[in-house]
């Protein structure tokens, strides 16, 4: 028990440490409401390339954040918090919008299912669209709200220019729609796309990152009229 104690003491000593800076304490404040890429990140915090980079190590080194390689453009990666990092250090910081718009791709599987875990989480309305709609909603993702009783309407995938409102929060689920829609992306989730592989684990997988990140954010929005 007392290993235990003081393994926990560390974790928590290592985590202030990598804190115990303003920039690195903005970056990760900005990484809790969505994912980014080095240069995104560099932009929004007006931080030279050298130092963020400097700051980025100290951060991944400390196990707070990681990186994924974006399945649209593979020379860019994104940053993501890991889960459950910082949960007792999480700032409280309170966004608010009419409703959520969750975009993907195809707007067949994780969009889907993103407004789906939304409206269970949150009162703050939620829809969905894409950039390249499918025909229909995939099969995998259908089956995988099946096994985790997640009602999943059955909705024709659609065109963000056919569902989006003024005033929505949008927040794209798949990389490719991300670096479509650029500037018009309030949020971003990096979540690798489970349709190429068309597996249930692949599903599962999605809809649990999906889960997590739902579950983060959706107390940090207030709804507005």
């Amino acid at each position: 028990m007392a290993s235990d104690r003081t393994s926990e003491l560390e974790r928590r000593a290592i985590l202030h440490a990598a804190l115990a800076d303003p920039a690195r304490l903005q970056i990760t404040d900005t990484l809790l409401t969505g994912d980014a890429s080095p240069s995104e990140l560099a932009g929004m915090l007006a931080m030279p390339s050298n130092l963020l980079a400097h700051h980025l190590h100290v951060l991944e080194q400390a196990g707070i954040i990681t990186r994924r390689r974006s399945e649209g453009d593979r020379r860019r990666t994104y940053l993501q918090l890991i889960p459950g990092a910082l949960d007792s250090l999480a700032a409280q910081a309170t966004l608010a919008a009419p409703r959520v718009l969750f975009v993907c791709t195809a707007n067949s599987a994780r969009s889907h299912l993103a407004a789906a875990l939304w409206r269970r989480a949150s009162t703050v309305p939620a829809a969905s669209a894409g950039t390249h709609p499918a025909e229909a909603i995939d099969p995998g993702a259908i089956a995988a709200a099946g096994r985790h009783r997640l009602p999943l309407p059955r909705l024709r995938p659609r065109h963000i220019s056919e569902v989006r409102h003024q005033g929505d929060l949008v927040v794209t689920v798949c990389d490719l729609a991300h670096e479509e829609l650029a500037e018009a992306t309030a949020v971003h989730w990096s979540i690798p796309d489970p349709v190429p592989a068309g597996d249930p684990g692949s599903f599962d997988a999605a809809l649990a990152q999906l889960a997590d990140r739902v579950g983060r954010f959706a107390p940090r929005l207030a709804a507005v009229s």
